[in-house]
């Protein structure tokens, strides 16, 4: 069992920056990847992005490539999610995620595990 904690969202203008933090309990955090995904009002939940065991490689969406970035800290249990120069469009719910078997999938069905999710708002 894995348990996922989201924490860092809130209401920013665009333009403006967040951190999301995803604190990770119940099994040894450098054995699984980590994802996150984001779900939109009335969208299906789309892949954001995606950090190995190590994070020595991460993967992108083509809609967040060069503005967030994915980094892991293994002695702290936690995983981020930089996102900077925030639009509208980047208005969701975001979760973090746990595959212990895959490594940077980009599908929802890769992942085991997931958070409660964080509500971010980007106000135009």
């Amino acid at each position: 069992q894995v348990q996922l904690v989201e924490s860092g969202g809130g209401l920013v203008q665009a333009g403006g920056s967040l951190r999301l933090s995803c604190a990770a309990s119940g099994r040894t955090f450098s054995s699984y990847a980590m994802g996150w995904f984001r779900q939109a009002p009335g969208k299906e939940r789309e892949f954001v992005a995606a950090i190995s065991r190590s994070g020595g490689r991460t993967r992108y969406a083509d809609s967040v490539k060069g503005r967030f970035t994915s980094s892991r800290d293994n002695a702290k249990n936690t995983v981020y999610l930089q996102m900077n120069s925030l639009k509208p469009e980047d208005t969701a719910v975001y979760y973090c995620a746990a595959d212990l078997t895959y490594g940077l999938g980009t599908t929802s069905g890769n992942y085991d595990y997931w958070g409660q999710g964080t509500q971010v708002t980007v106000s135009s």
